[in-house]
Order: structure tokens, then sequence, then C-alpha cells
């Protein structure tokens, strides 16, 4: 994997949203999926207002299969767990690299048209071409073409892929170059939203709080306590395509008997306009 890591170099796509790699390794049981830790998160109570998350019941109905995930973890070395946590403290007041009891997903396109070079640019831990600040981007899962699901990060590990959201959610990255193109894509978009409405009920997670990367300023959890960063977002997978995926979404729950909660809505970022 060094080996490739070294090679790919040249070659990984410098989009803002940074990407990607692999040496498919089949997951059966990956333990990159195990428990996520409910420890208390510590907060800067002096900055004030860190969201609170609401008291949100396990959603009801039969259990949602997982979907086939193929574990290809990006290198996470304890030097880049410290980026981490110094980029948590910095931005939410947390001190750690933990992702702890996640509320919200986030949808993202690689804006690239490979699994393989999504990979690459996410394995390679240097200042991102944005803000030029390490940790480097991440995301959890990538999404191929085919519709192959990877893991690259354990769901406990916080991962650097949307401003004011990282701390508290889980970030699915599927590989195109537009919101409409992941939504032509059949293989794609089903297991988009088979991943999604899985992760949803393992981590009690409502529909509502399934959200685009450009719908991120309009989230309730959004905390960002450096005020140059606080109105930044991007703009895959923006709100009316959203909707067309949280309805698909939705639809799969059902056949479930799993309630997907009240509708999205937004809750506007003071000062964003």
């Amino acid at each position: 994997m060094w080996l490739v890591l070294g090679l790919v170099l040249a070659g990984a796509v410098a989009v803002g949203l940074a990407r990607h790699r692999s040496s498919p390794a089949a997951l059966q049981a990956s333990p990159s999926i195990g428990a996520v830790s409910r420890s208390p998160v510590r907060t800067n109570v002096s900055t004030g207002a860190t969201p609170r998350p609401s008291a949100t019941p396990a959603p009801a109905g039969r259990r949602i299969p997982k979907p086939a995930i193929t574990w290809d973890p990006i290198p996470f070395p304890a030097s880049r767990k410290r980026e981490t946590a110094a980029y948590a403290q910095e931005h939410y007041g947390i001190d750690s690299w933990r992702l702890v009891h996640p509320h919200v997903i986030v949808e993202h396109y690689t804006a690239s048209t490979t699994f393989q070079s999504a990979w690459d640019a996410f394995a390679v831990d240097r200042p991102d071409p944005e803000f030029h600040s390490l940790p480097a981007d991440c995301a959890h899962f990538v999404i191929d073409t085919d519709g192959t699901i990877h893991q690259l990060v354990p769901l406990t590990i916080m991962c650097r892929h949307t401003v004011g959201l990282n701390w508290t959610a889980v970030g699915i990255e599927m590989v195109g170059t537009s919101d409409r193109q992941i939504l032509a894509d059949r293989a794609e978009r089903r297991s988009a939203v088979h991943l999604t409405a899985w992760l949803m009920q393992r981590l009690h997670i409502q529909l509502r709080n399934v959200i685009g990367h450009n719908e991120s300023l309009d989230s309730p959890y959004h905390h960002e306590l450096v005020a140059a960063w606080r109105c930044q977002t991007h703009q895959d997978w923006q709100h009316a395509d959203m909707q067309v995926l949280r309805a698909d979404i939705g639809s799969y729950l059902q056949r479930f008997g799993v309630p997907p909660g009240r509708p999205w809505r937004a809750h506007p970022q003071a000062g964003c306009g």
C-alpha cells in the first residue's frame, strides 16, 4: 500500500473536496464497524452554543440489512489523530479525534471519476487545497459507480469532510462529478440509499439529519468556532437533488416499517445569507 501511495502523489485529484484509493479486501465482519463510543463529548463551554443532541428514539420496525461493504482503509496513524484532535479543539472546542454518537450523515460526490483517485487523495495526509491546513480531508465511506461500497475510516474516528459538522457527522462520498450524474446511476444510487438507511437505523439518525454537503449551513448541528470558516460550504448535493435522494431513502425505510421521522427543514446559520 505504501508503494502505491508513493506512485499516486502526482495523480491525486486536488479539487476543493480532496479524495481517495484501494486494494479491495472483502469485509465479512469488519472491526471498523464496531460499537460506536457513547462517552460524553468534551466541549468548550466558554464558547456557548455547541448544539445539544436531541433525544432521538431508536427507529422502530424490522432490522434493515447491512449492505456489502469492502474494508479499504486509508492510513490514519497517531500523527493524523493528533492533527484531528487539534482541528476539533480549534473548530469545535472538543479535545478529541473520536467521533462520538454522530447525529448527521452528510452526502458528497468526489468531483472525480474513479474510486482510485478518491482513495488516493484521502490517503495522503497533506494540507487541504482550500484552507491549507491539517489533517487532510477524508470520508468514512466511498461508493463507486458500480455500487461497490468502500469503508475507508472506522465510524469511531472523526473525519474532516464538512466544515461545522465533522464533530458529529458520518461522511459518504459518491464517485462522480455532479448530483444528477449519481442520481442517473442506478447501482450507485441504490447503494447510497441502502448504506444511508442502514447507518440511520444503526446510529439512530432520522431522515431530516441526512443532508447534502450544500445543506450544511442549514443543519441544527452546525457549529464552527472559527469566524472565517463559519459560512463555508460546497456545491455537492444541493437541496433539490437531496430531496430526491431523501425520498428514495424514505421509501426504502418504509419497506422495513421504519418511520423516517419529521421532514427536513432548514435551520439557517445566522449571518450566512
